[in-house]
């Protein structure tokens, strides 16, 4: 079991373990000294959202860097696909970003990229944690890591955000409402769109260290929907804290969210001619598979988690996948999960087909889900999975549901709780059945921990 890795880097409250200066410092050695072997000098770039924790963190990575004899190049607030990109266009041997992408401001995380601009493999993650528990030793003072500011990160990401989208493709006429979370993206989204000429309508940026994913962002969609209306716009974009997740509305407030985006990308390169599957996850919604089985697309899930849709999509050679919550990977325009990416993708089917963002989603069926945490306090939750009157009832579940349907139970984490999702045609069919396995798996928890 890893000590400091968790789904997605290392999280947690600010000035609580594993977020304390100390180990912070010693985790950027460690990650130095890893990330950086076989590099005769190691050069990492260091991003991060707007939290007023990032300064805090930011120096104690740059020290622990620098300790190993690391240089660094700090950006600045950038979205972490933004990080991806710079650390691979640069040559770097390794991107870290200080977030917790939609978590509130008094937590913070680090997020680590290979040299590649992709997240880090399992082995990797477990040489860092093994020199968390060795003695920091620094290296000769001529060794020691340098740091610099890199004044153009914004406009660098700005450039590469413009080119995935074809050349000469504008978005004059277009009013777009945007949603930044007072994240990462408030400098970076609105200058994209501007410069492509969208008229742009802006919230959620006027960040203020404490004010990030505040009632606004991918996390409270209903901003973006208001905004949208009253703006008259044709499109709204919401933008998580870190900006690797997007969620849409249409013009009037409706909410597309990574189900919807995943299913218009697919639709679209379908009606192309171009080739390849699409990776969702066990919690995309079956109307997507759906429309995919229809359409002739090969439609695989992953584990819930962007790192595992990557790896579905590396081994398969596709490119297209994504989250519910709004992780969008086009392999082909980037090597992560990139908001601002994929809403660009959105809007380039928008103009080359001349059609609204309503109108491309108003084929897919969105079915009906109910999900539950059940807390099962005092046993090991991975276990109860296995337990024979849950498998039961889900047994029994799943038959009424039929191919229209879907269980999926799954065990948490950070926590001791299981996840039942239930999803089929009928939302009052749904919702009962979830209870009835919820309640079965409740009991089962007590009986196990009596």
């Amino acid at each position: 079991m890893k000590r400091y890795f968790g789904t997605d880097g290392v999280r947690g409250e600010v000035g609580t373990s594993p977020i304390t200066p100390a180990e912070i410092l010693h985790l950027g050695w460690a990650a130095g000294r890893v990330l950086a072997a076989g590099h005769a000098r190691g050069r990492v770039i260091i991003g991060k959202d707007t939290r007023i924790s990032g300064y805090l963190l930011e120096s104690a990575l740059e020290a622990g860097l620098s300790a190993a004899g690391v240089d660094i190049a700090l950006t600045g607030p950038l979205p972490t696909p933004g990080i991806a990109y710079l650390t691979r266009q640069a040559g770097a041997c390794a991107g870290i970003v200080i977030s917790a992408s939609h978590n509130p401001y008094h937590d913070n995380g680090i997020k680590f990229f290979s040299g590649a601009g992709r997240k880090l493999d399992e082995q990797t993650e477990a040489g860092i944690e093994a020199l968390m528990s060795q003695a920091l030793v620094t290296v000769a003072p001529e060794s020691l890591g340098k740091a610099e500011r890199l004044i153009d990160a914004v406009p660098r990401y700005a450039e590469h955000c413009r080119n995935t989208v074809p050349p000469g493709m504008r978005l004059d006429g277009l009013k777009i409402a945007v949603d930044c979370a007072n994240g990462a993206a408030y400098q970076v989204a609105p200058l994209v769109l501007r410069e492509l000429g969208a008229e742009v309508v802006s919230i959620g940026v006027e960040p203020d260290g404490f004010n990030i994913n505040r009632e606004g962002g991918s996390t409270v969609p209903a901003k973006i929907s208001q905004l949208v209306c009253q703006a008259g716009a044709d499109v709204g974009i919401a933008f998580d804290g870190d900006a690797d997740r997007v969620v849409l509305a249409d013009a009037a407030g409706n909410l597309v969210d990574g189900d919807g985006i995943l299913y218009l990308l697919s639709q679209q390169r379908h009606a192309r001619g171009e080739t390849g599957g699409v990776v969702g996850t066990q919690m995309t919604n079956l109307g997507v598979e759906i429309a995919c089985r229809e359409a002739g697309v090969p439609f695989v899930r992953a584990n819930v988690g962007d790192r595992f849709v990557l790896q579905e999509l590396l081994q398969r050679e596709w490119t297209l996948g994504g989250e519910t919550s709004g992780h969008i990977l086009c392999l082909e325009r980037s090597t992560t999960g990139d908001g601002l990416v994929a809403a660009l993708a959105v809007l380039e089917v928008m103009v080359s087909t001349k059609t609204s963002l309503a109108a491309l989603v108003q084929d897919l069926v969105v079915f009906p889900q109910c999900m539950i945490n059940v807390r099962v306090d005092g046993v090991e939750p991975a276990g109860m999975l296995e337990d024979a009157s849950v498998q039961d009832i889900v047994g029994i579940c799943e038959k009424q549901l039929g191919e229209r349907g879907r269980v999926v139970l799954r065990s948490s984490g950070t926590e001791p709780v299981i996840r039942v999702m239930v999803e089929g045609d009928c939302a009052k069919t749904v919702d009962s059945l979830a209870r009835k396995i919820a309640d079965t798996v409740e009991l089962a928890g007590l009986n196990k921990g009596a």
